[in-house]
């Protein structure tokens, strides 16, 4: 199933233009102690290089990725890999080595290249055969929501985490105690397509959600705005997938467009990643 998976990435990559990309095993500390807020943890293994230069087992793909895309003003660098991360597990608090696949199109992006690195999401989960699923959200609709509501500014952290755990009577009660319109927010934990947000006062992310949503199978794609909370992080679209079988998301991803900011460059990007080693546990 996994070998299926990567095939079928693969194949899809090579037919819309992604180039390979390959990096080291090793990458300077420097990079991750500069850009840990975009990082799952900030918890990293590190070793002295024969230069003396602090070195570490690389945490994260997209970062180093990133670090090395030209700033061409109009130009679009699309790039697929397959590699090993090492991060600290949750659970047992041990370092994992990580198989991951995944895709990254950095530069000039714009609506054509999102919905398409979407679609590759979707295509590639469809490998799988039935009992997959793309669920879908979008910062830009959950701002527009929270901003319409009234909310103070001080209570959005905790309406965030409301719609990340889809408390809805907590949600509301916190929008009536604020005097705010619980309506555009409340709305958002019960939407699973995109029919269910036509009340909604159209905004841009709710029209980008309305194209990608036409592209795909609609059996295969919904909308959960749980999974938005991550603004740091996180400017656009974010969608994750899932196989039946297993208990996490196998794929994750996003408009990431804060991070090349942080990093200086004036640049959009999207991308995801491939947990391979979620679908080893579904073979086992």
């Amino acid at each position: 199933m996994r070998r299926t998976l990567e095939n079928r990435l693969e194949a899809l990559c090579r037919k819309f233009g992604y180039a390979p990309y390959k990096m080291s095993r090793f990458e300077e500390y420097e990079l991750y102690v500069r850009n840990k807020d975009f990082l799952q943890s900030d918890r990293v293994i590190t070793f002295s290089g024969r230069d003396g230069r602090l070195l570490a087992m690389k945490p994260d793909v997209t970062l180093s990725i990133v670090k090395n895309a030209p700033e061409d003003p109009g130009a679009v660098r699309k790039v697929h890999y397959r590699e090993n991360v090492y991060r600290q597990d949750r659970d047992s608090g041990n370092f994992r080595e990580i198989l991951q696949a995944g895709v990254e199109c950095v530069g000039d992006v714009g609506p054509y290249e999102v919905s398409e690195v979407v679609y590759l999401a979707a295509n590639s989960l469809a490998a799988l055969g039935d009992g997959t699923i793309l669920s879908l959200s979008h910062v830009g609709l959950i701002r527009h929501a929270l901003q319409k509501s009234g909310l103070p500014e001080g209570c959005r952290k905790q309406a965030l985490d409301c719609l990340r755990q889809k408390r809805e009577q907590e949600l509301r009660a916190l929008c009536e105690a604020n005097g705010a319109d619980a309506r555009p927010p409340v709305t958002l934990p019960r939407a699973r397509t995109i029919d269910d947000l036509d009340h909604l006062e159209s905004c841009e992310a709710l029209e980008e959600l309305r194209q990608i949503t036409a592209l795909l199978d609609p059996a295969q794609v919904r909308l959960d705005f749980s999974l938005g909370n991550d603004m740091k992080y996180y400017s656009g679209l974010v969608f994750k997938g899932y196989v039946r079988g297993v208990p996490a998301s196998v794929l994750s991803g996003g408009q990431y467009d804060r991070l090349l900011s942080h990093m200086g460059k004036n640049a959009r990007a999207i991308g995801f990643a491939l947990y391979l080693d979620q679908l080893e546990r579904l073979e086992e």
